[in-house]
């Protein structure tokens, strides 16, 4: 397993495949960690390795992961995006598409505005976002399933020092998509498509459409396009689990993706 180091951040990462590069995140919050691909709805690593050089990453600081780094007190999107973009460095790699499950959303988001003649096309796929009927969720996610391990490996980051890295994660910016501003994704020129969920922690993606695709506007009147599926897990409900529509598979979504690259330069990737 090779490793990316800079300084004090050290990131585990994982590539696969040849062709036009592909950075993908996997979910799980803070816990984003390459082990979390067998079970997410589409395992970006198989179903895209034929297509592309697929390239992914323990995110710094994720419990289960390898990666790991200071934990930054302010900017803590930008620091993501370092560990990002310096990974893409490390690789010699300048363009790249880039796929974000969950918080990938909000890593999607930083990117596109940190290295716009980087990222050439981008998918939020179920990404996490504000929801004003139950503000502080994110916090609480992280408060619940990522902090409590943490500290146990990090028993010397301080209380003071998580409540402000908190605070830059979801506080600071507390509406859409924690990262960036709606405004910034309406007037995005990448071309980037929206796979949204309607669970509680993932409704985030419903405002980026709305947000890059005004309501009543036809999709190929608005610049630049955009295009939204309903995404769904193909696993057993738990009790009490709300339905969730059915739109993008583990079978058809890679067809569907494939839609954002359409917006591309065909010479710029192969299969």
């Amino acid at each position: 397993m090779p490793f990316y180091e800079k300084g004090n951040v050290r990131i585990r990462y994982e590539e696969v495949g040849r062709g036009f590069p592909l950075l993908v995140t996997p979910g799980g919050g803070l816990n984003s960690r390459v082990s979390n691909w067998p079970t997410a709805a589409i395992n970006a690593m198989e179903e895209f390795k034929n297509d592309f050089r697929v390239i992914t990453m323990d995110q710094r600081n994720a419990n289960g992961g390898e990666s790991t780094g200071p934990v930054p007190t302010e900017n803590a999107w930008d620091a993501f995006a370092d560990d990002q973009l310096g990974l893409m460095d490390h690789l010699g790699i300048r363009e790249f598409f880039f796929m974000g499950y969950c918080i990938g959303g909000c890593f999607a988001g930083k990117l596109l505005q940190r290295a716009p003649d980087r990222v050439v096309a981008a998918v939020f796929h179920q990404t996490v976002g504000d929801r004003p009927e139950d503000p502080g969720i994110m916090y609480r996610h992280s408060t619940d399933n990522w902090l409590p391990d943490f500290k146990k490996r990090r028993p010397e980051v301080s209380q003071d020092t998580i409540d402000k890295y908190f605070h830059s994660l979801w506080r600071a910016q507390p509406d859409f998509l924690y990262s960036v501003s709606r405004d910034f994704i309406k007037n995005c020129r990448t071309p980037i498509l929206v796979l949204p969920d309607d669970t509680p922690s993932v409704a985030g993606t419903r405002g980026i459409a709305a947000a890059h695709h005004p309501e009543g506007a036809n999709l190929s009147e608005v610049a630049p396009p955009a295009a939204c599926r309903r995404a769904v897990t193909h696993r057993p409900r738990r009790a009490g689990e709300a339905r969730r529509e059915p739109g993008v598979t583990r079978r058809n979504a890679p067809e569907e993706w494939r839609v954002a690259l359409r917006f591309t330069r065909p010479t710029q990737w192969s299969r």
